[in-house]
């Protein structure tokens, strides 16, 4: 059968378990281990159900875009850097056969964070039971992966920002439990603490308990992070303590919160909840503004800018919006 484009109509959506069967029924016929046997079960599973046969589809398409099963190669060894394993591969062909052609292009703008454990999408906030007992709260487009073995609770934040209630370890042997960012390690007592990694920079705030906050620039250094203290990691290292802001952890009620907040750094918080671009007119940057704002609704946010600044506010699109000055009465 040959593939239909997607560009037209609306397609249904494919679950997850469907995407999962048919990403590992191309897993396999790519191998180059495949038997007739293989390849004839796979047309049957095909047939049986229109819903297969989309998902095979669309699995086909999202490889023929992304390469991301070389063939003869898929069930062996995946030697792309930004895969180090077939689980990695399987997990981010599934994400995309369901995300359909909007995510693709989001995906090619990040292709790491697709592999991870647990992801979250702009706007989105998810909230994940660890095996241990401890809880963890990714923030908007946020990524992380989950490595617990015998040694270590390793939580690895790959990108955004996430909230963790570490509890002490059940094991026999206690573990460690440590998050891992690009710029140093945080190893944490049970404890509540907020994380978030952005560009070169990464802010550690403690809700509850106590941190240690090791730097990568500065081996063998620390920082201990009592509860109400945060401290930041940059490529210089680690930061002094410093009062915790104490709206750091305000996201996980969906409330983002200003206080004389410049207005170009207003919208930059703002844009990282919507999908697309919210500029600031550099003219009107230095204004401030103030309150506490609801995320689940972000253009209603926007629509209340104009009652309280001299401002406007421009859709170019729905995914382009710009605060522009207010223009001046006729």
């Amino acid at each position: 059968m040959s593939a239909q484009g997607e560009g037209a109509g609306e397609l249904p959506a494919v679950e997850r378990n469907v995407a999962r069967e048919a990403a590992r029924w191309l897993l396999r016929l790519s191998s180059g281990r495949a038997t007739d046997a293989d390849v004839h079960a796979c047309d049957q599973w095909r047939a049986s159900k229109a819903e297969h046969e989309h998902a095979w589809q669309r699995a086909q398409r999202v490889n023929a875009r992304f390469g991301l099963i070389p063939s003869a190669l898929g069930m062996a060894t995946l030697n792309r850097p930004e895969f180090k394993s077939r689980r990695a591969a399987l997990k981010t062909l599934v994400a995309l056969v369901v995300a359909g052609p909007v995510g693709w292009a989001a995906w090619r703008a990040d292709p790491l964070d697709w592999s991870a454990d647990y992801r979250s999408a702009a706007g989105e906030r998810r909230t994940v039971a660890l095996a241990d007992g401890s809880t963890l709260h990714l923030n908007t487009a946020s990524a992380v992966d989950v490595l617990f073995d015998d040694a270590t609770r390793l939580l690895r934040l790959r990108s955004g920002e996430i909230a963790v209630h570490a509890v002490a370890d059940p094991a026999a042997h206690p573990r460690p439990f440590v998050v891992r960012t690009r710029l140093g390690d945080i190893e944490a007592q049970p404890s509540r603490f907020c994380v978030r990694q952005d560009g070169a920079h990464c802010q550690v705030s403690v809700q509850e308990g106590r941190v240690r906050v090791s730097s990568g620039a500065q081996p063998g250094s620390y920082i201990d992070l009592a509860v109400g203290e945060q401290s930041s990691l940059t490529a210089e290292g680690a930061g002094p303590a410093a009062p915790a802001d104490p709206h750091a952890g305000d996201w996980m009620r969906g409330v983002l919160y200003a206080s004389e907040l410049r207005l170009d750094h207003f919208a930059a918080e703002l844009a990282r909840y919507r999908q697309g671009i919210v500029r600031c007119d550099p003219e009107i940057a230095h204004l401030r503004i103030s309150g506490a704002f609801q995320l689940h609704d972000t253009d209603a946010v926007l629509a209340a800018l104009p009652a309280t600044l001299p401002v406007q506010v421009r859709y170019r699109t729905p995914y382009w919006v710009t605060i522009a000055p207010r223009a001046a009465a006729a």
